[in-house]
């Protein structure tokens, strides 16, 4: 009889929270990078879509997770949602009990990367509409030409697990997508993929513009991370809410089609 094993405590956890299944991407990415480093993994689906609130609502979603994860014993957080870092981050960050790191588009980089000038940010609708990216952008693009473009159509394809059980039907929506998105920017060389979810579909960009460089915004995190590193065990762990519409047998079952050996643990 095999006894469970019961896993310690984690050591100085950084967590890594947005309202679904995007984010366990850049929980990958970090580990990768700091295996040692204790993670704590926060689907927030109850809050689910961030990018379909209210700025005030999501400020208010926002706050709640950070102090959740703070009284859990996060020594730092990863707002892992562009939308949200974009918009209230800058707002809430100085405010909250532990060290807040946001992900942003990462303009400046695509311009520096593009060749013909013509660069669009992809990210959800609330993301793309708001006043805040516009700001953002022109303080990022020195008055150069960004196209924000809508891409929460896509974004429901990795929540709702298509791009793993129907791989040709994704394929069809991102080809569809990218020939739109051609017809409004011809030139079109480099594309930030600033929501979390897309870079799940990074593959099916790629096999649908293999000339066009698309950036996950991610990327610029590992070395902000590096001042919150502690040695631990590695151990990912994963706290989920749920909703009616959201429950946390969803993300169980995103989890084990991505393959990943992890329960998550639900919280109230």
């Amino acid at each position: 009889m095999h006894e469970e094993v019961v896993p310690g405590p984690l050591h100085s956890p950084i967590a890594v929270f947005d309202a679904g299944i995007g984010s366990y991407g850049i929980v990958q990415l970090i580990h990768r990078h700091y295996p040692d480093q204790d993670l704590l993994y926060f689907a927030d689906r109850a809050s689910f879509p961030y990018g379909g609130k209210t700025k005030e609502a999501l400020a208010q979603s926002i706050r709640d997770a950070i102090a959740r994860l703070a009284e859990m014993g996060a020594h730092a957080v990863v707002l892992a949602s562009n939308a949200p870092s974009v918009m209230v981050l800058d707002e809430l960050g100085p405010q909250q009990p532990v060290p807040v790191l946001g992900i942003y588009p990462p303009v400046a980089d695509a311009l520096a990367r593009s060749q013909s000038g013509q660069i669009a940010v992809l990210g959800v609708e609330s993301l793309i509409q708001s006043a805040e990216i516009r700001a953002y952008v022109a303080r990022q693009a020195g008055g150069l030409d960004v196209g924000l473009v809508n891409a929460s159509p896509l974004v429901q394809l990795v929540e709702e697990g298509t791009f793993l059980s129907n791989p040709g039907a994704t394929l069809e929506a991102v080809q569809h997508f990218i020939q739109e998105l051609r017809q409004d920017r011809p030139g079109l060389d480099v594309c930030t993929l600033s929501s979390t979810h897309l870079p799940w579909l990074a593959p099916f960009f790629a096999l649908a513009a293999p000339d066009v460089d698309f950036l996950d915004p991610a990327e610029s995190l590992i070395p902000r991370l590096r001042p919150y590193v502690a040695s631990g065990t590695g151990q990912i762990r994963c706290i989920a809410t749920e909703s009616p519409s959201m429950p946390v047998s969803g993300l169980q079952r995103m989890l084990t089609l991505l393959g990943v050996d992890l329960k998550p643990k639900l919280v109230i």
